[in-house]
């Protein structure tokens, strides 16, 4: 069943989107070479804590952290480890927390260092097909637009591998709900879109081959190659003219420009 959203429960929506955003700005600031994702966690467990909200992903179906850290060829539901990260890294930091009884619900990923110019551009692209998809969350549109939308940007005409078995989802009471919004399919296919759905959209694309495998956890995505992916994700509300996007990249983007151990030259 598809929830759609009053404006009040919209603007609680937007409350706990901008906690993950300011979440992840957080990790912006601190993030280097050496550091490990187990580190993040606990900032992040701790940074949500403080603001009395709760952790969408710690114990959902057993998941048990706070954040997905996926990092190079994990495409999502990396388990946060000891490993420290070093220069070329990429890493994906997303991140569930639920304030005021409402999911936000969204995912970043950062450059450590330099890396190679094809990297640079994955990541660059599969930002852009972000809002390429967000563009389309609007009324009387149809969720294989937001679909053909990412797929065409990255697939069609750069050659990535656009992952099947993963999708983007509703967003609201529950972490997951209807629709399911995958990142590749056919314009005019699927639900029509009514205002104030709110929608997490989220790219999830290879530099290599579309196919990935589940790890012996049952939780680590990887790519089957063994080649990078990138992960992007915003929560969106379908509006008439203009998708309203719930998040801010922006004060992430801040963040990440200021700290010297973070490639941002593909902005």
């Amino acid at each position: 069943m598809i929830f759609y959203k009053t404006e009040e429960e919209v603007a609680l929506m937007k409350q706990a989107a901008m906690l993950v955003s300011e979440t992840l700005t957080e990790v912006a600031k601190i993030l280097k070479p050496g550091i490990t994702t187990l580190q993040i966690d606990a900032l992040c467990e701790t940074y949500v804590k403080d603001k009395k909200a709760l952790l969408s992903f710690k114990n959902y179906h057993g998941y048990p952290y706070s954040i997905c850290a996926s990092v190079n060829d994990v495409v999502v539901h990396g388990f946060p480890n000891n490993t420290p990260l070093k220069e070329g890294d990429i890493v994906s930091i997303d991140l569930g927390v639920i304030l005021n009884g409402w999911h936000g619900d969204h995912a970043y990923t950062f450059i450590l260092g330099d890396v190679t110019n094809e990297i640079l551009q994955l990541v660059k692209v599969t930002k852009e097909s972000l809002y390429k998809g967000i563009e389309k969350a609007i009324v009387n549109n149809r969720i294989g637009d937001i679909s053909f939308a990412i797929q065409e940007h990255t697939e069609k005409k750069y050659g990535y591998g656009v992952v099947r078995e993963l999708v983007g989802h509703g967003l609201g009471k529950s972490l997951h709900e209807d629709p399911q919004v995958p990142n590749y399919g056919k314009r005019g296919s699927g639900a029509k879109l009514r205002e104030n759905l709110v929608l997490a959209i989220e790219p999830m694309i290879n530099l290599g081959a579309k196919d990935v495998f589940t790890e012996k956890d049952g939780w680590t995505v990887k790519t089957r190659d063994g080649k990078p992916s990138v992960h992007f994700e915003h929560d969106v509300c379908v509006k008439k003219d203009k998708a309203l996007i719930l998040s801010d990249y922006s004060i992430i983007e801040a963040a990440e420009k200021a700290n010297s151990n973070l490639n941002t030259s593909y902005y």
